[in-house]
């Protein structure tokens, strides 16, 4: 994809929100970066992603490394390996500082534990932008760029109930899975799904069947499939023995969706409503079978054109404009944010949100 239609992408989400404000942080002392100068054109651009444990990740990394280059820098995209996600990262990090990077996004492997980089990033004049994943306990972060991940978590639940409720009448039983617990979307999103999901849960029209609701006893470490479809296969086992039946999952994520119903089937059972995210290939395909109930359309295309877009803005020394200034606390500071919004994609409306999707457009037709 090229420059031009990356910035397309960019301004059709945009036009979808109601912008807050601008921010050059120009009022922060916290912020070293003097951003209000700008920089040269063809400055260094750092990108430190995690590993890539899902198609959106690998997809970020080339149109980082396209869009980028079309928009003038000098780009340095780096992705963690899995086998030592965290340190590689600190790593990567440190070393684009070394090589004077005007502008470090970070895409965290572990968002509680790159305070140290992000301080060091400050310190040398970076300017330091969450790409994704909010960075924690850090007040050297400048900005969070993400879809509204609340927002993600709240479309998951009223889908869930949705789902349930086009099969039946309740109660309905469920259970309840969350992302990997170094990742600081992960609450975001639970906590926004049980939003919609605990009030029903307390009427009794919801039961969580193994009545593990707590976030640490949902989590699935590393965003692993093998670990979600180990414990949904410890969940039948334990709380579905006989005719007692499961009317839905909630999933945060269509990697962790298709595990979950893999052990379902495995169980000789009907598929129950499950939820995901990320509009993977194999998760729309599985939704057009009938089989995964809904996933989020979160245009990867979209979200790294955003991000480059406030690389250019700090590099013309312009305002980089946000549209959330209350919303993301990392622990130290409220985050200037630009989120952008989440789309719920079931069958019933595949082919309308991916028509402009050269991938899953197709996936959708007939």
């Amino acid at each position: 994809m090229r420059r031009s239609a990356l910035a397309t992408v960019a301004l059709a989400s945009a036009a979808a929100l109601v912008l807050a404000g601008c921010s050059s942080r120009t009022d922060d002392t916290s912020s070293g970066s003097g951003d209000e100068a700008g920089f040269a054109a063809d400055s260094l651009v750092g990108v430190a992603l995690p590993a890539k444990t899902s198609e959106n990740w690998v997809l970020a990394g080339d149109l980082f490394t396209e869009g980028l280059a079309d928009a003038g820098f000098e780009s340095d995209v780096q992705y963690a390996a899995a086998s030592g996600t965290v340190a590689d990262q600190q790593s990567q990090i440190q070393s684009m500082i070394t090589k004077g990077a005007k502008v470090i996004i970070i895409g965290a492997a572990d968002g509680s534990q790159l305070g140290t980089q992000v301080a060091a990033a400050h310190e040398a004049g970076a300017v330091v932008i969450a790409y994704d994943r909010l960075i924690l306990n850090t007040a050297d972060l400048d900005y969070y760029v993400a879809y509204d991940n609340a927002e993600v978590g709240r479309l998951q639940g009223q889908a869930l109930l949705d789902g349930m409720a086009a099969k039946g009448e309740g109660p309905y039983t469920i259970e309840l899975f969350s992302g990997s617990p170094d990742d600081a979307n992960s609450a975001v999103f639970f906590d926004g799904a049980m939003e919609v999901l605990q009030p029903a849960i307390d009427s009794g029209d919801v039961v969580v069947g193994s009545g593990q609701t707590d976030i640490q006893q949902t989590a699935t470490q590393g965003w692993e499939a093998e670990n979600a479809q180990s414990r949904m296969d410890s969940l039948l086992t334990s709380s579905y023995s006989g005719d007692t039946q499961l009317d839905g999952v909630l999933s945060p994520n269509d990697n962790l969706a298709r595990a979950i119903i893999t052990s379902v089937k495995a169980d000789g059972r009907d598929i129950p409503v499950v939820t995901g995210q990320d509009s993977e290939v194999d998760s729309v395909k599985s939704i057009m079978a009938g089989e995964q109930y809904s996933t989020i359309n979160k245009d990867t295309r979209a979200l790294v054109a955003q991000a480059i877009t406030m690389a250019e803005q700090l590099q013309k020394g312009e305002d980089v404009e946000v549209n959330d200034t209350e919303s993301y606390d990392n622990g130290e500071v409220v985050v200037p944010s630009f989120l952008l919004p989440p789309v719920i994609v079931t069958k019933e409306n595949a082919a309308e949100a991916y028509a402009n999707d050269p991938t899953l457009g197709p996936l959708t037709e007939g």
